[in-house]
């Protein structure tokens, strides 16, 4: 399979915030080299989510649409010269990139951790906790 983005851009749309929209479609030039033939999936603004094959993309490449996804966009950043095309391709690249874990100083001890996800920001590390709340059994 010899795959390549076919991006379309639609200007003057009302429904639209911006007024135009950007449309990224994954083709298949072995098939054929007309657009409407060789259509293989759109490319999704994030191929995947938690593992889980939630678009057509990721179900069709699998373990290998985030790394497909970024080869792609990367091959038409540079056949690109659109302005505001560019612009949405280094935008979903910037998508596609692993976010950095936060880190917190705890309080009591003053070394960093990572907060688990909750209602409220976590402001002490879970040693700490263990520590307070040991003493009182």
């Amino acid at each position: 399979m010899k795959l390549r983005l076919y991006i379309s851009k639609k200007d003057d749309m009302r429904d639209y915030s911006q007024g135009h929209y950007i449309r990224f479609a994954v083709i298949d030039l072995g098939k054929s080299k007309k657009y409407p033939a060789n259509y293989v999936c759109m490319l999704p603004q994030q191929p995947r989510a938690n593992g889980k094959a939630h678009n057509v993309f990721s179900k069709l490449f699998g373990n290998d649409s985030l790394e497909l996804a970024k080869r792609l966009l990367t091959k038409a950043l540079r056949a690109e010269s659109d302005s505001e095309i560019k612009a949405e391709i280094k935008r979903r690249l910037k998508l596609l990139e692993p976010k950095p874990a936060v880190q917190v100083k705890c309080r009591v001890c003053g070394k960093f951790f990572e907060p688990e996800r909750r209602r409220f920001k976590q402001k002490v590390c879970q040693e700490c906790t263990r520590k307070k709340y040991a003493s009182r059994k």
